[in-house]
């Protein structure tokens, strides 16, 4: 299994320590002008929990990096019982890798719940002022577990080439 960066003083966690599914029915506050559920609220509901499950691996508060590979796959009506699972896919020094599935109980048919939406999300553990602090590593335990650390370091290497691609080119970031 992988180990990390991060400082041998804190004890590797398995992802299902901290995993987290939060369920809650949309009402007509969280329509947008099209009567289906606001995108913003369903990521304001990813942000929660993804921070929640860094918070929990980490032993204190985290705060959003980056928000990636976000994709909405069907629309959140009215009614439906959304459900927000976030499991940590990968963690290094002080930052971290959340990935959030969120699917929805149509309130109008007993079919099985709809995926409605995925993101991956890097969150950062920070001290009482602000700065990063160090994160236990990850111990990937099963080979689900294993791939999506595999998966989680590429996409990491993909969005750091992306900083220095960007940032190199005139007038970057």
């Amino acid at each position: 299994m992988p180990t990390t960066a991060s400082s041998p003083t804190l004890a590797g966690r398995s992802p299902a320590v901290s995993e987290l599914t939060l369920s809650q029915i949309m009402d007509q506050h969280h329509t947008n002008l099209m009567g289906t559920v606001h995108g913003g609220r369903i990521l304001n509901l990813v942000d929660s929990v993804a921070g929640v499950v860094a918070a929990r691996h980490s032993d204190g508060p985290a705060v959003t990096a980056a928000i990636d590979e976000t994709a909405f796959l069907e629309a959140v009506r009215v009614g439906d019982v959304v459900h927000v699972h976030a499991r940590i896919t990968w963690a290094g020094r002080s930052s971290m890798e959340v990935a959030v599935t969120v699917t929805a109980d149509r309130w109008d048919r007993s079919v099985p719940a709809t995926p409605v939406a995925t993101a991956h999300l890097v969150m950062v553990a920070v001290d009482e002022l602000g700065q990063p602090r160090p994160v236990p590593p990850l111990i990937p335990q099963t080979t689900e577990d294993q791939r999506r650390y595999e998966l989680a370091q590429i996409r990491r290497e993909h969005r750091l080439a992306l900083r220095r691609a960007l940032g190199a080119h005139p007038g970057g970031l």
